[in-house]
């Protein structure tokens, strides 16, 4: 028996109780003793039984629609677009629309009017929107975790930040950066803060310096030139940039041509040369730990800082940067580092995949097959390309 042909029917005779109490049980209403409610909802997830949208909406008053809440910059960042086209796919496959909604956001009470849920994309405390959002009176899933004081969430879907830029920050050290450097978001969203927080504890943790430059939350390619102008005139020494916002990569990478800083690695044997002219011994570079946790060096916009304690006069891997040279890498991939020259290595976040968790999970929620305050996780990959190896 298919989730197709399954009834409510069915499950009542399965569940050897009537059709009401089947509805009452899956709907959470009338009067089901806990135990058979429980067993109507395990008997229903054997069979495979789905409850019929069209009828669903008509028992309910629904509107059969759900809204989309995305950051203010989003109609110009890559990542955002991909995200809200896998989220329409994934809600049109449970008979829901989608609903953009205007980033300056609407009363809560007409927005519960409109839509049966809501999904909130990178929720920044400062977004004067999202209070009367997560207020709205309808199952809201935010996409990253919501740090401000408003009512929470009825679920999130997150990716491990820390993580991910650890293994970028493990991934430049390892091809010989000693000084590298963070453009770092701005804001109070868990993404940004979590970045922030990283790159001091990963620096503390290594004994490197991570020097932090604060850029714009969707920094354009120009803002992330004029950035790392600065911060490689400011620290020449600086030997690894990793840039935060989508799309701001080949801003970096035009500093570094205007600057005359080769991007890539050298080759082992050219490195070896390098190392003894300079008199410097290979090491290779501890794994890095999570920094969610820890206390995030912050600097003000258009100005650098260290975010831990640096050896200057550190080892050298045996692969690194050649002799001037600048290895770029972003904290998110896209057309701007897939198409770069050379291609940046990039940690992919799939967002259209991502976009489809957000909207599974409130899918799952309204049909009550996911509890309200569920967290689930959504995976990155690391990508590496020319910018951090070897020149082709």
């Amino acid at each position: 028996m298919t989730s197709r042909t399954v009834t409510l029917l069915d499950v009542a005779r399965a569940a050897g109780v009537s059709k009401s109490t089947v509805s009452d049980a899956l709907q959470g209403s009338g009067r089901v003793a806990e135990a058979t409610r429980d067993r109507v909802r395990a008997v229903a997830e054997e069979l495979g039984y789905r409850p019929n949208s069209a009828a669903r909406r008509l028992r309910r008053a629904s509107t059969g629609a759900v809204g989309l809440h995305l950051p203010a910059t989003a109609t110009r960042l890559d990542y955002y677009m991909n995200l809200a086209f896998g989220a329409v796919e994934r809600a049109q496959e449970d008979g829901l629309d989608m609903v953009l909604l205007a980033p300056s956001g609407a009363a809560g009470g007409r927005i519960a009017s409109r839509v049966d849920g809501l999904l909130v994309i990178d929720p920044e405390p400062g977004d004067s929107a999202v209070p009367g959002l997560l207020d709205a009176g309808v199952p809201v899933v935010t996409g990253e975790r919501y740090l401000g004081p408003a009512t929470g969430p009825s679920g999130a879907v997150v990716c491990d930040n820390a993580a991910s830029l650890t293994a970028l920050l493990d991934h430049v050290t390892e091809r010989g950066a000693r000084r590298p450097a963070l453009l770092a978001p701005s804001g109070s969203s868990a993404w940004a803060t979590a970045l922030r927080a990283t790159a001091g504890s990963w620096g503390r943790a290594h004994g490197v310096a991570v020097t932090l430059r604060t850029v714009p939350f969707a920094a354009t390619p120009a803002e992330a030139e004029a950035a790392t102008r600065a911060l490689l005139a400011a620290d020449p020494a600086v030997d690894a940039v990793i840039c935060a916002p989508d799309g701001s990569a080949p801003g970096v990478l035009r500093a570094a041509t205007a600057l005359g800083r080769k991007v890539g690695a050298t080759s082992a044997s050219e490195a070896s040369g390098a190392s003894s002219a300079c008199g410097t011994t290979s090491a290779t570079s501890a794994s890095g730990g999570n920094g969610r946790n820890g206390e995030g060096a912050r600097s003000e916009s258009g100005r650098s800082e260290s975010a831990g304690p640096g050896r200057p006069g550190g080892a050298a891997a045996a692969v690194g940067p050649m002799s001037g040279g600048l290895l770029v890498a972003s904290c998110v991939d896209g057309t701007a580092t897939r198409g770069a020259e050379p291609p940046v290595t990039a940690v992919d976040l799939r967002p259209a995949a991502y976009g489809r968790a957000c909207a599974e999970l409130l899918c799952d929620i309204l049909a009550d097959r996911a509890a309200p305050d569920t967290v689930r996780r959504h995976s990155w990959s690391l990508e590496t390309r020319a910018s951090t190896g070897s020149p082709g």
